[in-house]
């Protein structure tokens, strides 16, 4: 969750560090903190709140050297607090280290080194990395580092400096993605490669416990056994992006905005029009037609995506599938046969749970098929076919036109299979006109953004809520509710409209509103009698439908029509009203849009 950018060259390390983890704030801003080394001696700065605190309190230092480590913090182990930060020392305040993960065992090597005479100065399970290096550091840094790690369990990435050698730094990659950036005469190391592509576009990826020694002009890198492994450096493809709001009031409200692009850039070239199918990079024709089971691990949003992508592919292709969290798939003893396609489903490519089942999964002989939006993720590099999101850097926490995007690849991929399978040349082809008409639909909603304000105003005092839907509305449903909990801090509960009056039907009262998802065509009659029974108990009722109908109205409070679409593609239009409900309702109570309390863009621990 953490992110974590160091430097080494020769253009002032604080200024190098400081834009670093400005890009990575997306990943933690509960604290952040510097460490350089100055005339012989280690020197660090560490503020609670956003980088703008410690931004300022730098500006009025002059630390002025050729290496630094710097770090944004997601609260894990202790609060955020100013002892708990980043970078830590050890006892002797001569080691800084910057971390990003969890050390599982933590609690031991504590114990282990305070029976020796070392004192702790934090909560963090961080602080016993830096300690236990200084502990058995005898003048090569490298050599204390490397000895340090038998003793480290768990998911981590790290950078140390030393006062005594000023000209380079050690870093180690376990599970946890770091990246090298290499450029002439100055090294950059970080959490995420597009935070130095300012500087340059030749990167090195650590993995598996390596060890990497680094100076401003090479980084050698070494195996857990300490041998000598040949890394060759990658060119990076993908493009540096402004972070820039563009006149929106949060980053958010313009990535809602965006999705009519980046659909389409989601959808360009991936499709064969005259034959009714989708051309995507997969694995070969002949494992295709072998599929004979679906596996799909996600997490948060991608996971509601993951849900609707088991009702497509089911429907369309025939296939059955399974959906997975896959914080739990990985501690059910999966069953994998040999015709089993896994796709794995991360925004980021980065999420430690997800990259946790696919190492499951592969173990298990999986095919796996990988939907991410960053080129060069850990994700993308585990995965047998990687298929890019395209929907550009998104900087708000909450994923919106990156979630779009996960749908319309995944509709895309649901296409493929099915035209190998039971689809028509015809049936592809009017799917091809319906995912192709997306962009301007939603436009037609985002221009009626006033009219969803005015609603979420009607509801943005309330601290309940139910959102209902049927078949494809009710991931739909999940994920409008997740939003609205995500920025607005409301409880917000996603629910299958049919399983309301088996049990939560009794919280419903006039201060528990529900927001009904109904651009369902096979539940649409449904669904307005579990609304009937809503209002049989005075709740309030904000429905979205694609069809006019006398009898909704009459039920419901507030409603909302979005463009028809196939049942398939549904959900997109759907959740652009639920996106932009939950940004008016958040805007309402006045709570943080773009950087939520307790949450992080990309959750890289478990």
């Amino acid at each position: 969750m953490c992110g974590l950018y160091a430097y080494i060259g020769s253009k002032g390390a604080m200024s190098q560090v400081l834009e670093g983890i400005q890009k990575l704030e997306y990943r933690g801003y509960d604290s952040s903190g510097v460490a350089t080394v100055v005339d012989g001696k280690l020197v660090w700065v560490k503020e609670v709140g956003k980088i703008s605190q410690l931004e300022k309190v730098l500006a009025k230092k002059q630390l002025e050297s050729n290496v630094g480590i710097a770090h944004t913090r997601w609260a894990t182990h202790g609060g955020p607090v100013q002892v708990n930060a980043h970078p830590h020392l050890d006892a002797k305040e001569q080691v800084a280290v910057v971390h990003n993960g969890i050390i599982e065992n933590h609690a031991l090597i504590r114990e282990l080194l305070e029976k020796r005479g070392v004192v702790f100065v934090s909560q963090t399970d961080s602080e016993v990395i830096a300690q236990l290096i200084g502990y058995l550091y005898r003048g090569n840094l490298v050599k204390a580092v490397r000895r340090s790690l038998p003793f480290l369990e768990g998911a981590f990435a790290i950078c140390v400096i030393h006062q005594d050698h000023p000209e380079q730094m050690v870093c180690v990659a376990n599970q946890s993605p770091l990246t090298i950036g290499m450029a002439q005469g100055e090294t950059f190391v970080s959490s995420d490669a597009t935070a130095f592509l300012n500087h340059t576009r030749r990167a090195i990826y650590l993995k598996a416990s390596e060890i990497a020694l680094i100076t401003k002009d090479s980084c050698q890198v070494f195996n857990a056994h300490f041998k000598r492994v040949k890394k060759e450096c990658q060119t990076l493809e993908y493009t540096v992006e402004e972070s820039s709001k563009g006149g929106y009031a949060h980053y958010m409200l313009k990535e809602i905005f965006e999705q009519p692009y980046t659909l389409k850039s989601a959808l360009l070239g991936r499709q064969k029009s005259q034959l009714g199918t989708a051309c995507l990079e997969l694995i070969t024709e002949q494992e295709l037609l072998k599929i004979k089971r679906i596996v799909i691990v996600a997490c948060g949003t991608s996971f509601h995506a993951g849900l609707l992508a088991s009702y497509m592919l089911e429907e369309r292709a025939q296939i059955p599938v399974e959906v997975h969290i896959s914080s739990e798939f990985r501690y059910k003893n999966p069953i994998v046969q040999e015709d089993t396609l896994a796709i794995a489903i991360s925004q980021s490519g980065e999420t430690a749970d997800t990259l946790a089942a696919v190492c499951e999964l592969k173990a298990k002989g999986a095919k796996i098929v990988g939907l991410c939006n960053t080129e060069g993720s850990s994700l993308a590099r585990e995965v047998d076919s990687a298929l890019f999101l395209r929907a550009g850097q998104e900087v708000g926490v909450a994923s919106t036109k990156a979630f779009t995007n996960q749908l319309v690849v995944l509709a895309l991929l649901t296409l493929r299979l099915a035209r190998q399978r039971s689809m028509s040349r015809a049936q592809g082809q009017q799917f091809i006109e319906a995912l192709n008409r997306l962009p301007d639909q939603i436009q037609e909603i985002l221009d009626q953004h006033k009219k969803i304000q005015s609603i979420a105003k009607a509801y943005a005092h309330f601290d309940n809520f139910f959102f209902l839907g049927r078949r494809f509305m009710y991931p739909t449903a999940l994920e409008a509710a997740l939003k609205l909990k995500e920025i607005a801090y409301v409880n917000a509960n996603g629910y299958p409209a049919g399983e309301m009056k088996h049990g939560p039907i009794a919280l419903i009262n006039p201060s528990c509103p529900t927001v009904a998802f109904c651009a369902d065509s096979v539940t649409s009659s449904k669904i307005i009698s579990n609304l009937m029974e809503v209002k049989a108990r005075e709740g309030l009722l904000f429905a979205i439908s694609d069809r006019k109908s006398r009898e909704l109205e009459e039920i419901v409070d507030h409603y909302f029509y979005v463009p028809p679409t196939i049942d398939e593609l549904s959900p997109l239009l759907s959740t652009v009203v639920g996106q932009l409900f939950a940004y008016y309702v958040a805007l309402e109570r006045n709570t943080e849009i773009d950087q939520p309390r307790n949450l992080a863009k990309s959750v890289t621990v478990e």
